[in-house]
């Protein structure tokens, strides 16, 4: 069987991949930082479930779940009290562990304490762990791993299809080079991260055919890097250029209401020094912007009529089939209720079949 010539079907089915009531544990965007001041309280809805968030006195972010546990008062409408919380209707006031500290009308309030939601802060944007403990760090840029950085926050969107969906474009072979006219024969080597992480780099060096690509060759003759760094199938980071000049762009994505995806684009560098690291990095930021721009002329209109369904797959979708796989061996959430998420399938079967990492003759 010439697997550049022939495809074969599939029934296999996913439990989260491009499902509309599932997604992976992890950490997810909610507003950017900027967004929140100190002593501000703002209510937030994020995959299916409402929430409230507040910045305290000393600066920390909380996340509870949303509603007073005395009368479902939606605790936005409270006040930031120091480090605590109260809500507006009984004045109930809640430390930043969730529990329960002040109640006007008794001596000593009952022992009881809200969901809280761990959160945290990284390139300009809120993050919230979707789990009591969170098991990964929050997303990164591998090779900016522990370094200070800039960061533009570019746009936000919400697209008609699936963040796994909006995800596999980056590693998509065919797609780049039928759409975006790549110079480049892509072939990914795939590198587990962590098992919440992967990273998708191309290995194979850029034809020498383009006016661009001859010009940088006098400057420069190893292969120019192509890479995509996913975390909790949701976020991926594309890292492109040689070796002295990477420019790197998050699509930091998250399910919405209907299975649809909404995202914010992120531009990030390396932080330099002085003022001509300043002025370096914000021209090191607009060329990002226009590298995103490049990769998302084209896309739109697909992502936004798409039904994705991978039923005829082919040779030059291995990596796409490999990030399916990456997926579906994460933990299952269900929408709204963030609970583990069970199928039927897994219920029914001893053993679930997974997506297979390579072409089979079967």
């Amino acid at each position: 069987m010439n697997l550049n010539s022939q495809t074969y079907s599939s029934n296999r089915k996913t439990k989260i991949f491009n499902n509309p009531e599932r997604f992976t544990e992890g950490w997810y965007w909610v507003i950017p930082s900027q967004n929140l001041r100190v002593g501000e309280v703002k209510p937030v809805t994020i995959l299916g479930r409402e929430l409230v968030i507040y910045r305290g006195k000393d600066k920390r972010l909380v996340t509870f779940d949303a509603y007073c546990p005395h009368m479902g008062a939606h605790l936005a409408e409270g006040k930031v009290e120091g480090n605590a919380l109260r809500c507006f209707f009984h004045h109930w006031k809640f430390d930043a562990e969730g529990m329960c500290v002040d109640i006007p009308c008794l001596d000593t309030p009952p022992s009881l304490k809200l969901q809280t939601w761990p959160t945290a802060e990284k390139y300009g944007m809120i993050w919230v762990w979707t789990g009591e403990i969170p098991q990964q760090p929050l997303p990164f840029v591998p090779e900016l791993e522990d370094k200070e950085c800039d960061v533009a926050i570019h746009s936000h969107f919400v697209m008609n299809c699936h963040p796994n969906v909006v995800m596999i474009n980056a590693i998509d072979a065919q797609h780049l080079n039928a759409v975006h006219k790549l110079p480049i024969e892509i072939i990914f080597e795939r590198q587990e991260l962590n098992e919440n992480a992967v990273i998708f780099s191309n290995i194979i060096p850029i034809k020498d055919n383009s006016f661009f690509i001859k010009l940088i060759r006098i400057f420069y003759k190893n292969a120019i890097t192509y890479s995509v760094c996913y975390w909790y199938g949701s976020i991926g980071i594309v890292t492109l250029g040689p070796d002295f000049f990477h420019v790197h762009t998050m699509f930091a994505v998250r399910l919405h209401e209907g299975g649809k995806a909404e995202g914010q684009i992120l531009l990030i560098t390396k932080k330099r020094k002085g003022f001509f690291g300043w002025l370096c990095n914000r021209i090191v930021l607009w060329l990002t912007k226009i590298a995103g721009k490049f990769f998302l002329m084209g896309d739109i209109q697909v992502v936004q009529t798409i039904q994705f369904d991978l039923k005829t797959p082919i040779k030059a979708d291995h990596s796409i089939m490999q990030f399916i796989n990456h997926v579906e061996k994460q933990q299952s959430l269900m929408w709204g209720t963030w609970q583990e998420g069970r199928s039927r399938d897994v219920e029914n079967k001893p053993k679930r079949e997974r997506w297979q990492d390579k072409m089979s003759n079967d």
